[in-house]
């Protein structure tokens, strides 16, 4: 495909069905050319004119498109099956971000898999870089697919055997792969939970949109701010148009999630915690944040064998406004004259940073005394709770169940005005900050999509 392109020919119907394997030489052939379109509409003129070059990327981008089926149908035989890739192509059609594509298929992948599913570990490989490089060839804006060159230079290609200096989109998307892998083993021992405080520090630091415009600025281009003392840096607006949509909460670096060994009054599996954000209006920073909590109230003493119960819902409604904020961070010199002290995995990223390996990843000279974040200002909050079948017991069931959720799930899921402010976003992960310094990390959710 990348000869055809340095040729200036687009294959225009790339297909399985039309990529063969030679017998004599084992070389992997593209065959059916006969819809092959020329980049240029004249093909006397090779002049690099508007249109032309709108032709070009129109139908390179197709291309990629198509190597991008071809490649998710090659390593995810799922997919093969007619039925579950038409649902995986309705799912993009829809508008849906493809950097959310593990997100999505991680039901159906796992569904009849005991020891876990051959294409879901290929592209968790490297820090998931087989699902940076699908993202890519899906990518929904034709100007953000990546092309043949740049695609045979991605790490998922070229692996370890030829080494590839990451782009700083890739470091940001392999710690949150790694962040997310790790929230999915499920044992949060000692260990496990200063490695994700240090991964989600590490994000927090290399946000590549982290901080909004101020409401006076709006709609006037970049903001210029100054930072470290270094030259002036522009932050695009990016939270505003990223942050709407269902976000699943994954961890919280201040309380254990689930069940604990704990003797409570009444049992209560928790299920999904998602924080639904959504922007009424355009014109403005204000935003209704909605925070859901699913959840099962199991009665009686059979719950270790029977999980059904009674299914509901938690709901918390909130009015809130966006704006610019600061955080002060790790910087001793920032501290002087605070008693507050630095927390552990402060002090361990200080070590770590300060070593040679993360020094290539961050772009710092010296460590920042503070970050710009997007400070959340909410109010108005609302809570209710459903039920799916009608509660018998009475009332005192009702508020030990709502205790009981209040336990398990991080108070800022409950309370929203514990949250304080957003410290990383991109379109796939979120990383909010609670009033008592504890991080919650959230991956944008597909639940509502129909697998």
């Amino acid at each position: 495909v990348n000869y055809l392109h340095c040729h200036g020919i687009a294959h225009t119907e790339l297909r399985l069905e039309n990529v063969h394997i030679s017998p004599v030489d084992r070389h992997i052939k593209v065959g059916i050319l006969g819809n092959a379109a020329d980049f240029y509409e004249d093909g006397s003129n090779r002049s690099a004119s508007d249109s032309n070059m709108d032709r070009r990327q129109m139908m390179i981008a197709f291309d990629m498109r198509c190597v991008g089926f071809m490649m998710a149908k090659m390593v995810l035989r799922e997919l093969m099956d007619p039925v579950i890739f038409t649902k995986f192509k309705t799912f993009l059609m829809k508008g849906n971000d493809p950097s959310c594509l593990r997100e999505f298929l991680l039901p159906i992948l796992t569904r009849n898999s005991a020891t876990g599913n051959i294409g879901l570990q290929i592209l968790d490989r490297n820090w998931g870089a087989g699902w940076n490089l699908l993202s890519l060839l899906l990518a929904a804006k034709r100007s953000k697919r990546i092309s043949c060159i740049d695609a045979l230079r991605h790490p998922f290609l070229c692996g370890p055997r030829w080494r590839v200096v990451p782009s700083m989109d890739i470091i940001r998307w392999g710690l949150g792969s790694t962040a997310v892998r790790i929230t999915e083993e499920y044992i949060y021992r000692t260990a496990q939970r200063d490695r994700l405080a240090h991964f989600i520090e590490l994000m927090e630091m290399l946000n590549p949109h982290s901080r909004p415009k101020s409401q006076t600025s709006l709609g006037h281009g970049p903001v210029e701010l100054e930072l470290l003392g270094q030259a002036k840096f522009e932050y695009p607006n990016n939270w505003l148009e990223l942050l709407p949509g269902k976000w699943r909460l994954l961890y919280s670096t201040g309380r254990h999630i689930g069940l604990t060994l704990r003797q409570p009054p009444l049992r209560v599996l928790i299920g999904d915690a998602c924080l639904t954000i959504a922007r009424p209006s355009k014109s403005n920073t204000s935003l209704s944040v909605t925070s859901e909590i699913g959840f099962t109230a199991m009665m009686g003493h059979d719950w270790p064998h029977n999980k059904r119960g009674i299914k509901g819902k938690l709901q918390v409604n909130s009015s809130s406004s966006l704006k610019a904020g600061e955080r002060l961070y790790l910087n001793d010199m920032a501290m002087e004259g605070f008693s507050l002290g630095q927390s552990n995995s402060e002090k361990s990223i200080i070590e770590k940073l300060s070593s040679r390996k993360w020094r290539k990843v961050i772009p710092f000279t010296e460590l920042p005394s503070s970050l710009p974040v997007a400070k959340l200002l909410l109010d108005n909050i609302e809570v209710s709770m459903t039920l799916d079948e009608t509660l018998k017991q009475g009332v005192d069931v009702a508020i030990n169940i709502v205790q009981e959720i209040r336990i398990q799930i991080p108070p800022e899921m409950f309370e929203l005005t514990n949250i304080v402010c957003g410290t990383y976003v991109d379109s796939r992960m979120l990383v909010l900050r609670g009033v008592n310094g504890s991080a919650l990390i959230f991956t944008r959710s597909c639940v509502n999509e129909e697998l």
